[in-house]
């Protein structure tokens, strides 16, 4: 088995890369510069044409999309605890999963990056302002979910939603949200970030938990 991933630090690759870490197989870390363009470059391009992170090579087969990669490494993986294995648990964690990237994670897109859906100034400022307010409450969201955790968010084990919450949280302080005003989602980041194996991975990206500054 030779897997490769392709990460930027910071970015929701880390959700892969921290379940590469705790499954404990061998995989070869790439750090991708998204602050030096190194996701357009024609190597890069030529391997996943969107200029994207994660990107998954599983001997030889390109994956992208952080869905699918958690999907294909859950059924590579069974044993990692990356999804419960079956029955409503399943279901309902890959609710919360495909609801944290197809809502959440776009929601922070238009507050980091607003100039993607207008090239009006004014405009950008209206929509990140708008977003701000919006990522905060969907932030109780993920906070009402953390409170239920047991001390996972799926369970026993530690998996890819506990990874995206802190992710998400982790995001909201470059939108001046203070992750300690979600203490339940912090203290599951912190106890998260604190695994030996996770740990491996907040290293590698050089991540600091809260980036928030009053």
């Amino acid at each position: 088995m030779s897997l490769k991933l392709f990460f930027a630090p910071g970015a929701c690759s880390f959700v892969p890369h921290a379940m590469l870490e705790l499954a404990g197989v061998a995989f070869e870390p790439v750090s991708v510069k998204l602050h030096k363009g190194e996701q357009r470059s024609a190597e890069y391009l030529a391997m996943n044409p969107r200029g994207q992170v994660p990107v998954l090579v599983d001997d030889g087969e390109v994956i992208t999309q952080i869905v699918t990669i958690l999907l294909h490494l859950d059924a590579k993986l069974p044993d990692a605890g990356i999804l419960p294995a079956s029955g409503m648990a399943r279901t309902r964690a890959l609710e919360t999963l495909t609801w944290m990237n197809n809502t959440v994670h776009p929601t922070f897109t238009h507050v980091f990056m607003p100039q993607k859906f207008t090239d009006d100034e004014a405009a950008q400022n209206a929509i990140r302002g708008f977003a701000v307010a919006r990522y905060r409450e969907l932030l109780g969201e993920i906070e009402a979910l953390a409170a239920q955790a047991a001390p996972w968010m799926t369970g026993e084990k530690p998996g890819a939603l506990d990874a995206y919450a802190l992710t998400l949280l982790r995001w909201g302080g470059y939108a001046g949200i203070d992750p300690t005003d979600f203490p339940k989602t912090w203290d599951l980041a912190q106890r998260f970030a604190a695994l030996p194996a996770v740990a491996r991975a907040v290293e590698r990206e050089k991540l600091q938990l809260n980036v928030y500054k009053a």
